[in-house]
């Protein structure tokens, strides 16, 4: 460990609070973690993170087992000897899921934090409501309805905040949606709210001892931001608050933090007598989980990153504001200009379930000449296509359940025809057929969403659109056969790579964040400091020759037919 300065990175995940520290070089020096069901589950009576109340379909999290776990991962830090007096930046990364709402003496709890006593204790009066909805909450639907409503379309809500709106999503909206039912439900503890904070917010608070703006990329998921406006949207506010609440809304949410490495203060008095970290140390804004996973590893133009874990999550770079409904896009959480699109493709039927075709995961193998793409092994076979949802999902707005369907591939991906004779298939497939099927259903859903964000890598290259190089990270990861498969529906014209961080990507893209902000030089950005700095040894590895000719475009010949199948799928739903 060199003696120079050192920064510290947090990831409040749904299920965990991880701190991670780093030297100026991205050296990690130390880490530390808390399980909140491990550590805190018999104390809350939470599940897997959370509690949740069947009956509303609300889904929520104690803010009290944030502040003790934030005591707890400091005096881990603490018992490894961590030189936490040399820390002098902290930044991190939070569910992008959830609100936290300060009561009125919040700042005066917050500024008179004493050492001798824990968080927890002392912070009970400073929230007005006891609870921090979490992204899995399904309680919003009609006011998601009325959101999409308002601005007349969800294309049109999307063009404006990103994103139309959903009510279970960890990427974006809700929040509004939240304050919204909130605001109805429980309107002593609305008027009893001094401020409401994302979660990114939140830990920030802790650590300057006063209520933190928002950072400007997880203000992108609130459906309340006003992307190309650069600013709240007085008509989405005035939805969420009613017509003479506008102003009050607005007062409760703050000011937005528009640059990523501004210092906004330094750290309490409590964290530097408690823990002993440097009166000169300072805390940069805290991101949402989605942008420091990106931050985590410099991308380049057109480089992607899919997240094979819990959720499945396609996420790029792109200097183009193109939104969509059918994918979500923020404010890039450190460069002006830049945004970060992301798509949750079958977000969960690529992970183990009580379903038994999730189940079938286990059969997959790295392919072999009798199970080829699409199962075709010939020309004129039909192509196999299915979708598989153990729960309800929100892109494509689909009921649970699973579909199968047969089709013949056009010669050109994605020309909007209906002439792939899609036909639905009755008779269950043996349990490798589902297992490749589950995968590709999952990456032809990600080419769909992102197919007109992408170009070709070369103008010289002569090789279709698609990404330049194509990250994997997740426990999905780990399988070749599903990178295998990734590679060949997805591309990538420089191969497809395994990220492996350690598992701690969202905390290593808040150190790294925090790096950036308080050792940038003048109009340094992100990209030029960290790209100078990160090593890829050791951090990447190439697992997939990506971009196959023949192989790509026949996958690309079915992208109408899987359009097809989704839209079939969605009118009967909404005719039931």
């Amino acid at each position: 460990m060199s003696e120079g300065p050192l920064y510290l990175g947090f990831d409040l995940s749904t299920q965990q609070l991880k701190a991670i520290v780093v030297q100026s070089d991205l050296q990690v020096v130390a880490d530390a973690k808390v399980d909140f069901d491990q550590d805190f589950g018999a104390k809350y009576g939470i599940k897997k993170g959370v509690l949740v109340n069947e009956a509303e379909g609300e889904v929520f999290a104690p803010v009290a087992l944030w502040l003790e776990s934030l005591d707890l991962v400091l005096q881990r830090l603490k018992e490894k000897n961590t030189p936490l007096n040399r820390i002098l930046g902290i930044s991190g990364s939070c569910q992008q899921h959830g609100s936290v709402y300060w009561s009125r003496q919040a700042e005066a709890l917050l500024g008179g934090l004493k050492a001798d006593k824990a968080l927890v204790d002392q912070l009970t009066g400073a929230f007005s409501h006891p609870y921090a909805p979490n992204w899995q909450d399904h309680s919003t639907q009609h006011e998601c309805d009325q959101f999409d409503a308002k601005l007349g379309s969800p294309e049109r809500l999307a063009e404006v905040t990103g994103s139309a709106a959903h009510h279970v999503s960890p990427l974006h909206g809700d929040r509004c949606t939240q304050i919204m039912r909130l605001r109805r439900k429980l309107p002593d503890m609305y008027a009893a709210t001094s401020r409401i904070s994302l979660v990114s917010a939140f830990l920030a608070s802790l650590f300057l001892g006063t209520v933190a703006p928002m950072d400007i990329s997880d203000a992108c998921g609130m459906n309340l931001w006003d992307i190309p406006g650069n600013n709240w949207s007085e008509p989405l506010l005035e939805l969420t608050a009613g017509r003479d609440g506008v102003a009050e809304l607005r007062n409760k949410l703050g000011e937005v933090e528009r640059d990523g490495g501004a210092s906004l203060g330094r750290v309490s008095s409590y964290f530097t007598t408690k823990y002993g970290f440097s009166p000169d140390c300072e805390v940069a804004p805290f991101t949402g989980d989605n942008p420091a996973t990106i931050l985590a590893l410099p991308l380049r133009p057109l480089d992607a990153i899919v997240s094979l874990g819990t959720s499945t999550t396609f996420l790029m770079i792109t200097p183009v504001y193109r939104p969509d409904p059918s994918y979500h896009f923020f404010n890039h959480p450190t460069t002006p200009g830049q945004y970060i699109t992301a798509a949750l493709p079958a977000r969960r039927s690529a992970t183990p379930s009580p379903s038994p075709p999730a189940r079938t995961l286990g059969h997959l193998q790295p392919p072999r000449p009798r199970h080829p793409p699409l199962d075709m092994r010939s020309d004129t076979d039909p192509a196999k296509l299915g979708l598989y949802f153990y729960l309800p999902e929100i892109v494509p707005n689909i009921r649970a359940g699973t579909w199968r369907y047969t089709c013949s591939p056009t010669t050109a991906a994605a020309d909007g025809n209906n002439n792939n004779n899609l036909q639905e298939v009755t008779t269950p497939w043996p349990a490798e057929t589902d297992a490749r099927a589950i995968v590709e259903s999952q990456a032809l859903s990600m080419r769909l969403r992102s197919q007109n964000l992408v170009h070709s890598p070369s103008k010289d290259s002569g090789l279709p659109a698609q990404p330049r190089r194509v990250y994997l990270v997740g426990g999905g990861s780990l399988n070749p056969a599903i990178a295998q498969i990734l590679g060949d529906v997805l591309g990538g014209a420089d191969g497809v790579y395994k990220l492996d961080v350690g598992g701690n990507a969202c905390a290593l893209g808040g150190a790294y964040k925090a790096v950036w902000a308080f050792e940038r030089a003048a109009g340094e950005t992100f990209d030029e400091l960290i790209g100078k700095r990160w090593k890829e040894e050791g951090a990447i590895q190439k697992v997939g020759e990506g971009y196959k000719e023949g192989v790509f475009e026949r996958y690309g010949g079915v992208l109408g037919a899987f359009e097809e199948m989704e839209g079939r799928i969605l009118e009967v739903a909404r005719n039931t």
